[in-house]
């Protein structure tokens, strides 16, 4: 059973950073050999794609956070992160990681909400 927990989230002031981290238990095996994305959900919104990372380590961002968020991961620790800087408040929402579909079972997600 595999399970994914995101962390990180919080609430910050305009112009702020946050880390967000993504940690994959269970029989996943390294997150390496496999692509992985951040999604957010605001509230009355479908959930959309943040960030993604392939499995050969290439990125690719939606277009209203390309230069603010990177997103990356620790082969080490098996976590995946998304640091968010010049947080806006439309960044608002919950968090979710998972992998490029087909999606695994959905974690909780983390809160992230940025005040203006």
């Amino acid at each position: 059973q595999v399970q994914l927990v995101e962390s990180g989230g919080g609430l910050v002031q305009a112009g702020g950073s946050l880390r967000l981290s993504c940690a994959a238990s269970g029989s996943i095996g390294s997150i390496s050999t496999m692509g992985w994305v951040w999604y957010r959900q605001a509230p009355g919104n479908l959930r959309d794609v943040v960030a993604t990372i392939f499995r050969n380590g290439f990125t690719n961002y939606a277009d209203s956070v390309k230069g603010r968020f990177t997103i990356s991961r620790d082969t080490v620790k098996n976590t995946l992160y998304l640091t968010m800087n010049s947080l806006k408040p439309e960044d608002t929402a919950v968090y979710y990681c998972n992998k490029i579909p087909p999606w695994l079972g959905w974690g909780q997600g983390t809160q992230v909400t940025v005040s203006s």
